[in-house]
């Protein structure tokens, strides 16, 4: 069993927890069976939802019954103690029990909670929150996502140097190209600190990525750039943005397909291309944002995701343990 990937899982973190959060384990141990899971929570609301769907080979359970609350701030969270769900998790990973760590609970309560208790990787001043988003041909890799209001061209320079370690780590026969997202694509543009990273990146020649230049908004999408860097205040408010377009999107396709008699037969007819497209925007698909900057990885799944959304976080673990996240950071910063 030792090749198994341990995941350690707060089972009672975001909406519909713990039932949503075990169905995801057995989903995922279906379509994987190679990651044992560590869970942590209330053994007596969790037990019922596994009810011998998984062989205990491939999962325990740690019981507690203290949880980090949604409403809880990030103080309130730390200050509710070292026996809470999320705590016991993050911990195991700090004591080397589990490889990886993953919450749907308290955004806010987890990234305090892991920087008191996990080490930065050497020569990092900041963690950064990155996410995968979908891109014309296939995935990119977006960072920071609101971990870091202000930052510094040095740590933009890290974030780029992490973010092209976590895509070859899910990618690991492909050279990332990595951009700066900045309000145009000429040297001049932007402020100070995107011109210094610029002109870092420029000059360093970095072995794990290509360095592309700039990147505005309306070409994340593109799929020419893997990698695209950000301060955690411009990463946040692009997410938001694309995530609010993506259900406009959907919302306006729904009452015009379901409005009218001829809405209705023009869906029946385009079901096929309807249904590809929808599973193209389906966020379920991209479900995982990942913590990167520590000594272990810490994943954040989307609190209000299904069972299917947390499964396919799950196999964002697997694939950043696999794809050895930490030493490739390590070795390129």
């Amino acid at each position: 069993m030792s090749d198994l990937t341990k995941i350690a899982v707060d089972a009672m973190g975001g909406d519909g927890s713990p039932k949503k959060i075990i169905d995801g384990i057995i989903h995922n141990h279906k379509l994987n069976g190679m990651n044992f899971f560590i869970i942590f929570g209330n053994q007596k609301d969790i037990e019922p939802h596994i009810n011998n769907k998984i062989n205990k080979n491939f999962y325990k359970i740690i019981h507690t019954e203290n949880i980090v609350k949604s409403t809880d701030s990030p103080l309130e969270a730390a200050k509710r103690g070292k026996n809470t769900s999320m705590w016991l998790a993050i911990e195991s990973v700090k004591n080397k029990e589990a490889d990886i760590v993953i919450s749907a609970g308290n955004t806010g309560a987890l990234l305090v909670i892991a920087k008191l208790n996990l080490k930065m990787i050497e020569n990092i001043d900041k963690p950064a929150l990155s996410a995968l988003w979908p891109n014309k041909k296939g995935l990119s890799v977006v960072l920071d996502l609101g971990a870091n209001i202000e930052c510094s061209s040095k740590n933009l320079v890290d974030f780029s140097i992490m973010g092209a370690s976590l895509y070859k780590s899910l990618y690991p026969d492909e050279t990332p190209n990595t951009a700066l997202l900045n309000i145009g694509s000429e040297e001049l543009k932007g402020n100070e600190i995107i011109k210094e990273t610029f002109q870092l990146l420029n000059e360093k020649k970095l072995n794990n990525f290509n360095f592309s230049g700039y990147i505005e908004g309306n070409q994340i999408m593109d799929g020419i750039v893997n990698v695209i860097v950000s301060d955690g205040f411009t990463g946040n408010v692009a997410l938001k943005t694309a995530e609010g377009t993506a259900n406009f999107i959907t919302n306006e396709l729904k009452k015009v397909f379901k409005g009218s008699l001829l809405g209705k037969v023009s869906s029946m007819l385009n079901y096929s291309n309807l249904k590809r497209f929808k599973k193209r925007l389906d966020p379920r698909l991209y479900n995982g944002a990942i913590f990167i900057g520590l000594d272990s990885p810490v994943v954040k799944s989307h609190g209000g995701t299904d069972y299917i959304g947390f499964s396919n976080s799950l196999d964002v673990c697997s694939k950043i343990v696999k794809g050895n996240l930490i030493n490739k950071i390590r070795e390129n910063i």
